[in-house]
């Protein structure tokens, strides 16, 4: 199994440009540990019901990693389409290829979040279809020159993008079924969104309020759909995100003890202690460990967990005892 790093790029209340430059050396601290990625959420605004804080503009994040390592793979994880014009988007993609020399993967999904839509002016009724049109005119845009493309939402015509990359970066989708009591997803996976994974290199089946019996699920959701496709389901990189915090400890008590606030600072106070525990990556080492064991018995061969503090001394606890545990 691989595992990313999702940084924690959040947007503290207490934020400040030195703490915000110390992202540098967490970042070379990922590369040094190898990690097998280096990835970036996108979130404009809090979400109350599950987020209590939002993160720094993802793309704007990944330039300035860029910039700081070397040969780690980078990423979304994940962009979202619908907020975007195409053209500049496609741009920005061949913009990251360039300056990462070709380490930039690029992940997408359609959002959740109905207040960030009205924020953006975007009917959230069309995430999907929207979502589809970006994903699908940005990889014309990134392949094509002189390019013309007629959608519902967005037309050009004879527009090429320089540089044009050497070939279009990976392209790693995300969805799955509900995520949450408050989240407006239903308890099964769309069929738009799984033709789109059947476009994609990689499936993310996502986290928040995401028990791992869910994630299990939906991936055999996909693999049958695949199959249906005369898709071979191997082809399909399984890859799963994940909120982190370790204690080491085998004592869930001790370990929860410090987890829970390192959790409501990020998640907020609204949600239940139970519900945690189902969704992320919480509790005793035993526990966070036989989580990934059945995720892993599933098949899954990418883990992209996001750490609840910046404090690098996480990155040492998580290689020690999650990917050394996992090798790849």
């Amino acid at each position: 199994m691989q595992f990313g790093i999702r940084i924690p790029s959040y947007v503290w209340p207490d934020l400040t440009y030195e703490r915000t430059r110390a992202l540098r050396g967490y970042c070379r601290r990922v590369e040094e540990l190898g990690f097998h990625g280096i990835w970036v959420i996108d979130h404009l605004l809090p979400s109350p019901a599950i987020y209590a804080v939002s993160w720094l503009e993802p793309l704007k994040v990944l330039a300035f990693v860029s910039g700081v390592t070397e040969h780690v793979a980078i990423g979304t994880g994940i962009l979202i389409l619908p907020f975007r014009h195409p053209v500049l988007l496609a741009k920005e993609i061949a913009s990251m290829v360039y300056l990462t020399g070709g380490r930039f993967i690029l992940g997408v999904g359609g959002g959740w979040e109905p207040a960030e839509y009205r924020a953006m002016g975007v009917p959230f009724r069309e995430r999907g279809a929207r979502t589809d049109e970006v994903l699908d005119s940005v990889k014309l845009l990134l392949t094509t020159r002189n390019a013309s493309f007629k959608g519902r939402f967005f037309q050009f015509e004879n527009v090429t993008i320089d540089p044009m990359p050497p070939e279009c970066p990976p392209i790693w989708v995300a969805g799955g079924s509900l995520t949450h009591a408050d989240a407006p997803d239903k308890p099964y996976i769309a069929k738009s969104v799984l033709r789109r994974i059947m476009k994609a290199d990689a499936w993310i089946g996502r986290s928040s309020g995401s028990d791992k019996d869910s994630v299990m699920k939906d991936w055999e959701e996909v693999k049958a759909h695949a199959r249906a496709a005369g898709r071979d389901p191997k082809s399909i990189l399984y890859a799963h995100t994940q909120f982190v915090h370790i204690v080491d400890t085998h004592d869930r008590e001790k370990a929860l003890r410090e987890q829970v606030p390192a959790f409501e600072a990020i998640m907020g106070r609204t949600r239940s202690l139970e519900d945690l525990m189902a969704s992320y990556l919480i509790g005793s080492l035993d526990d966070i460990c036989g989580r990934i064991e059945e995720l892993r018995r599933s098949g899954l061969q990418y883990l992209m967990v996001n750490p609840m503090t910046d404090d690098p001394k996480q990155l040492d606890l998580i290689k020690q005892h999650l990917m050394d545990r996992f090798p790849d």
